[in-house]
């Protein structure tokens, strides 16, 4: 069953995607820029597994942007997708999430752990748990934020040129990159509010509310990715109890029905 449609929440729109039949349910949370466009093939492939859902976050692609859009949260961002969840009667979940989407799929676990079965994390944004990816990130906000100031359709530019490099950046057709400067008013909403990776004030979580967090957790990084992005893998493969990791080839933007997630949502069916 592959269904797309427009999900109404309290008080926003969702473009969402449904592949496949479950169980388990699968909840895939893409980064920041992005969109559902970048996850199909990888939904596709997830359906084969459990029943699949992909969304454009709120004020991305085909999602709703609210009006007027100067900020948005972490808290909101985290009631969307547990409000998406419920909906869709997809509780409890594995949820997998790439980049700022692993920080929003880290918080609903921890926020609502009977929403979630287990996490998948794909180089998720948390750059608050290791002092070098911290000053990374409070460097690329001000880099991004000095580029908006030129020209506001630069901030996604900037952030996916930091994050993936430029040779990366530049073999993207002309449609991706459109596609990602459109998402530039969603960039800036993201940081002028509160918790996410970018934003003046992102999550930090303690080590006891970390450690606190038992459900079972693949954590992935990529060899080709900035160093502070398996700095913070690792650190959070210390502070999370029921935690695994994993290396695999290529840049930023890890596939989300890469081999070993695949198997990880395998073997937790066999549990």
């Amino acid at each position: 069953m592959d269904v797309s449609r427009i999900v109404d929440l309290d008080g926003i729109s969702l473009y969402t995607e449904v592949h496949g039949d479950g169980p388990p349910s699968l909840l895939g949370i893409h980064g920041t820029p992005s969109s559902v466009l970048l996850w199909v093939d990888a939904a596709k492939e997830l359906a084969h597994h459990g029943r699949c859902i992909i969304y454009d976050r709120r004020g991305f692609g085909r999602s709703e942007r609210p009006d007027p859009f100067d900020r948005s949260d972490l808290d909101e961002n985290v009631t969307d997708a547990l409000a998406l969840l419920e909906q869709l009667s997809a509780t409890p979940a594995v949820v997998i999430g790439r980049s700022t989407g692993g920080v929003v799929a880290l918080e609903l676990a921890r926020r609502h752990p009977d929403a979630v079965s287990a996490l998948v994390l794909l180089e998720p944004a948390l750059f608050t748990v290791d002092p070098a990816a911290k000053a990374w990130a409070e460097r690329l906000r001000a880099a991004v934020l000095a580029s908006a100031s030129r020209d506001p359709a630069r901030a996604s530019e900037s952030v996916m040129r930091t994050a993936l490099g430029d040779e990366t950046w530049e073999s993207f057709p002309d449609d991706l990159r459109t596609l990602f400067a459109e998402a530039g008013p969603a960039v800036l909403a993201e940081m002028r509010g509160t918790g996410l990776d970018l934003s003046a004030e992102p999550l930090d979580l303690s080590d006891d509310e970390l450690a606190a967090m038992e459900r079972p957790t693949l954590l992935v990084s990529s060899e080709d990715s900035p160093d502070v992005l398996r700095r913070v893998n690792d650190r959070l493969a210390e502070a999370l109890p029921n935690a695994e990791t994993a290396l695999v080839p290529g840049g930023h933007l890890i596939h989300p029905a890469h081999p070993v997630v695949l198997g990880f949502v395998d073997r937790l069916k066999g549990e």
